[in-house]
């Protein structure tokens, strides 16, 4: 059975295949009741098609539903509320889940219509859509990407769809990193799966999606958060509500304590450059036979560079791939397949925190 601290990594680009692979290693069925109603809670903010990095693949989900199945569960019900302005039939239809929940005889429980309880926490009241409480097992099933105020959003800020608008309203108002941090106080999650196939590099919305192609499934929500806010080059303190999730103990935000099991390695070689700010990121990028998931990771590393407005002044060319395996070269390589340049980032696949501290202090010399 999966334990609090582990933490489970798939890498590929077929979702429905790989959540059924990842599901079977950690025996979930062992703690579900066969009379359990069991909630999915996807990541559907926006009318898009997941292919944009901004909602939760359906052939994800679809994928969950079959091993449920296989296992005897056919009590289920996918919950959302989108974001303000959206109705959520439009985004369910938009999003592919009218067929989906068609194709497995699954309700979809419209968010925006329910009622709501008033609960406290840290002095302040949330309201919390009643059809969210009254589900037995939670599977929250965020999106990995980017957000324009709290940098990222993940498994603690996707229960932001369990509240009515009117709270959600009011999360803005109150700062929304301690109303994100107490509303997973007043609403437990029982299994993280996070669709880290295609993901936007810094906006909820969508419009510059990054292939990360892997699916990180966890039960720990903050500890969830933290493994993926370093995936994209942050530091936990860039994401207060991590830390006061943690110091509600609905988690643990320290890594040392996770047992990161891999399922595979990332050896994807198709790269997508979707957007034209995406291209600007790695214009100075060399690719050849490059994994998915390492040019996604040296994407994010990039971004926070530029961020911190350095990267104009890298002038040499980096070069990641497995083409590369065994050349010598000038140059900076990112990953082991380049351990052949003047300057390499070592890792397979590797880390985008480590890109950044290499090239950081490179520019420094």
């Amino acid at each position: 059975m999966i334990n609090k601290n582990d933490i489970f990594v798939i890498y590929g680009n077929k979702p429905k295949d790989m959540v059924k692979e990842v599901l079977n290693e950690a025996g979930i069925e062992e703690e579900i009741n066969s009379t359990d109603l069991i909630g999915i809670k996807p990541n559907l903010v926006v009318p898009k098609k997941s292919s944009l990095g901004a909602t939760t693949d359906p052939e994800l989900v679809a994928g969950l539903i079959e091993y449920l199945h296989s296992k005897g569960y056919y009590n289920l019900a996918i919950l959302e509320s989108p974001g303000i302005g959206y109705r959520t039939q439009r985004v369910f239809e938009a999003c592919g889940y009218l067929e989906l929940a068609e194709r497995y005889d699954i309700p979809l429980i419209d968010l925006q219509k329910d009622s709501y309880s008033i609960i406290k926490v840290e002095g302040l009241d949330i309201k919390v859509c009643n059809k969210a409480l009254e589900i037995d097992y939670l599977i929250n099933m965020p999106v990995l990407k980017g957000h324009c105020q709290t940098t990222i959003t993940c498994a603690l800020k996707n229960l932001k769809g369990c509240i009515p608008d009117s709270e959600k309203r009011k999360f803005h108002t109150r700062g929304l990193h301690k109303p994100i941090a107490c509303l997973n106080k007043a609403l437990k999650q029982d299994l993280v799966i996070v669709d880290g196939i295609m993901g936007d590099l810094d906006f909820e919305e969508g419009g510059n999606p990054v292939q990360m192609n892997r699916i990180i499934m966890g039960r720990d929500p903050v500890l969830i958060d933290s493994y993926t806010a370093e995936i994209m080059g942050h530091q936990i303190e860039d994401i207060p509500y991590i830390k006061i999730a943690a110091g509600l103990g609905i988690g643990s935000a320290d890594l040392s304590t996770a047992s990161i099991k891999e399922l595979n390695e990332g050896r994807g070689v198709e790269v997508k450059k979707n957007s034209r700010k995406v291209a600007r990121l790695v214009r100075n990028v060399k690719e050849s036979s490059a994994c998915s998931v390492c040019y996604g990771n040296l994407v994010h590393a990039l971004k926070r560079l530029d961020e911190q407005g350095k990267l104009a002044a890298l002038k040499d060319k980096l070069y990641i791939g497995q083409g590369y395996k065994g050349e010598e070269m000038e140059g900076i390589g990112i990953g082991v397949c380049t351990k052949g340049t003047e300057v390499n980032v070592p890792g397979c696949p590797v880390k985008a925190k480590d890109i950044i501290e290499i090239l950081s202090r490179y520019l420094k010399s």
